[in-house]
C-alpha cells in the first residue's frame, strides 16, 4: 500500500510528493500519454490503411465507421473496466487495459481487410476506454489531497504529449509509400505494452481503496464497482448523471467536430501545394507532413489550454472556470469553421486545440471529487465514456448534414456548361455546406453549461466518502 503523508500545503503541488508519489503519477500519466498516442495515430493512419484494405470501397464511408467502432468500443471499455477497477483495484485493470490496447494496436497493421482492421480497432478501443478512469482515480488516491487537482490536471495536460508525438511520427514516415507507412504507425503505438511490466512489479493500490474494499466485505450496501450502487442513491446518481451530459458536451465537441477539421485544413493544404508545383510524387508526403503539423499545433494549444484550466480551477473553482471553457471552444470552432482558409490560418488549430481540449484537464480534476472511492473508478469512467456512444454518431451525423447542405447548395448553381469549372463550383459548395454543418454542430457546448448548473462546486472540499 502507498504510504499516506501530511505534506506542506503551502508549498507548490510537485514539492509535496514522495518518490513513491511521483511514481504512481509517472505511470498513470505515461498510461493516458501512451493511450492518447494510439488514439492519434489512429486518427493519422486511419485514410491511408482504408485505402490500402479496400481501394475499391468507399472511403468516406469506411472511414466514417472506423471511427465510430472504435469510438463504441472505447466507450464500452471504459464502462467495463471502470467497474472493474473499483472491484478488484486501480492498478492491476491499469496494466491489463495499456495491454489490451497496445496489443491489438500491434494487430491492426496485420489486417487482410477492412472488416478485420475495423474488429482491432473495436478491441483497441476497449483497451483505451478504461485507462482515463482509473488513472485519474488511481492518483486522485494516492496523491495527497493538496496537490490532487494540479496533479490531475497536469495528467490530463501531458496527454498532449502523446498527442504530439503522434504528429512528428507521422511526420517521419511521410516519405514511405502510404500503402504502407500505416502500418508503421500502428506499430510504433504498440510499444506501451512494455509498460504493463512496470505497473504490475511496483505499483500498489492506494490506501484508501484498501479500506473502501475491506469495508465492503462487512457492509453489502457498500458494493465496490457496482452501477446499482451508483444509481440506487440519489447521492452520486444526480452527479452519474449530469456529470455524463457535461462530458457528453465535449467529447462530441472534439471527436464529433475538433477531430473532423482536417476536411478543412486539407483543401487549405492542397491550394498551398498547388501554388508551390510540386512533382506529383511529393505532393502526397508533403500533405501527410501538413496534416501532422496541424495536429501538432492543435495539441500544443491544447497543453497550454490543459494547463490554464487547471491553474485557474484551483483559483476561482471548478463550475465558473467550466463555464467560460464551454464558451470559448464554441466560439473558437466557430471561428475555426468559418475562417480557415490558408495555411496561413493554422494559429486557428491553436486555438481551438486550447480552448476544446482545456475541458478535458476539467474532468481529470472534477470527476472523481463527485464519488466515493468505493465507486470513483466507476462514476469518473461512466460520466467520461458513456458519452462516446452518442459521440460516435458525431462523424456521421456531421457528414449527413453536411451532405444535406451540399444537396441544398448545388440545387441552385447556376447551370456551368464546363465540366472542370463545374466540379469546382460543386466542391466549393460542399466545403461551404462543411463549415455550415460544423458551426451549426458547435451549439452541443451549451449542452455542457446546461449541466453544469445542477452539479456541486467541489473546490476545497475533500473527497466525499460515505
Amino acid at each position: 500500500m502507498s504510504t499516506p503523508t501530511s505534506p506542506d500545503a503551502s508549498l507548490p503541488w510537485y514539492k509535496q510528493l514522495n518518490a513513491y508519489h511521483w511514481f504512481v503519477f509517472f505511470v498513470a500519466s505515461a498510461a493516458w500519454c501512451f493511450d492518447c498516442l494510439d488514439q492519434q495515430l489512429f486518427i493519422l493512419a486511419r485514410d491511408n490503411a482504408l485505402k490500402a484494405l479496400d481501394p475499391a470501397g468507399d472511403q468516406a464511408k469506411l472511414s466514417g465507421m472506423a471511427m465510430a467502432v472504435f469510438v463504441a468500443g472505447w466507450a464500452t471499455g471504459g464502462l467495463i473496466f471502470g467497474a472493474v477497477g473499483d472491484r478488484i483495484g486501480r492498478a492491476k485493470t491499469l496494466a491489463f487495459t495499456v495491454l489490451i490496447y497496445s496489443v491489438f494496436t500491434g494487430l491492426s497493421s496485420f489486417a487482410a481487410n477492412a472488416e478485420q482492421f475495423m474488429i482491432y480497432r473495436a478491441l483497441t478501443g476497449l483497451g483505451v476506454g478504461g485507462v482515463f478512469g482509473l488513472a485519474v482515480a488511481l492518483v486522485a488516491d494516492s496523491l495527497p489531497d493538496t496537490a490532487r487537482a494540479k496533479a490531475l490536471g497536469m495528467l490530463q495536460a501531458l496527454s498532449a504529449v502523446g498527442n504530439v508525438t503522434a504528429g512528428l511520427c507521422a511526420m517521419a514516415v511521410s516519405n514511405i509509400d502510404p500503402t504502407v507507412s500505416w502500418k508503421y504507425l500502428f506499430w510504433i503505438g504498440s510499444a506501451p505494452a512494455f509498460l504493463c511490466i512496470f505497473i504490475m512489479i511496483r505499483l500498489k493500490e492506494p490506501e484508501k481503496w484498501v479500506a473502501a474494499k475491506a469495508a465492503s466485505q462487512t457492509d453489502k450496501s457498500k458494493a465496490m464497482g457496482s452501477y446499482l450502487s451508483l444509481f440506487g442513491d440519489a447521492r452520486w446518481r444526480k452527479p452519474a448523471l449530469f456529470g455524463m451530459l457535461l462530458c457528453v458536451s465535449a467529447v462530441i465537441g472534439l471527436w464529433g467536430i475538433g477531430f473532423f477539421s482536417n476536411k478543412l485544413t486539407a483543401p487549405a493544404i492542397a491550394a498551398s501545394l498547388a501554388a508551390q508545383n510540386l512533382p506529383p510524387e511529393q505532393v502526397g508526403p508533403a500533405k501527410q507532413w501538413w496534416a501532422a503539423a496541424n495536429l501538432i499545433v492543435q495539441n500544443i494549444g491544447a497543453f497550454f489550454g490543459m494547463i490554464a484550466f487547471s491553474k485557474a480551477a484551483s483559483r476561482f473553482g471548478r463550475k465558473p472556470v467550466f463555464a467560460v471553457a464551454f464558451i470559448a471552444a464554441m466560439a473558437s470552432t466557430v471561428l475555426f469553421y468559418q475562417n480557415f482558409k490558408t495555411t496561413s490560418d493554422i494559429w486557428m488549430s491553436f486555438v481551438m486545440g486550447f480552448c476544446q481540449l482545456s475541458l478535458f484537464a476539467g474532468f481529470a480534476i472534477y470527476l472523481p471529487e463527485l464519488f466515493p472511492t468505493r465507486l470513483r473508478s466507476t462514476g469518473t469512467s461512466f460520466c467520461y465514456n458513456v458519452g462516446r456512444f452518442i459521440a460516435a454518431s458525431g462523424p456521421i451525423t456531421l457528414g449527413v448534414l453536411a451532405s444535406n447542405l451540399a444537396k441544398d447548395a448545388k440545387a441552385v448553381l447556376p447551370a456551368i456548361p464546363e465540366e472542370a469549372a463545374r466540379k469546382a463550383a460543386e466542391a466549393a459548395a460542399e466545403l461551404a455546406a462543411f463549415r455550415s454543418a460544423g458551426t451549426w454542430m458547435s451549439l452541443i457546448f451549451v449542452l455542457g453549461l446546461i449541466a453544469l448548473i445542477f452539479l456541486p462546486e467541489t473546490k476545497d472540499r475533500p473527497l466525499p466518502e460515505d
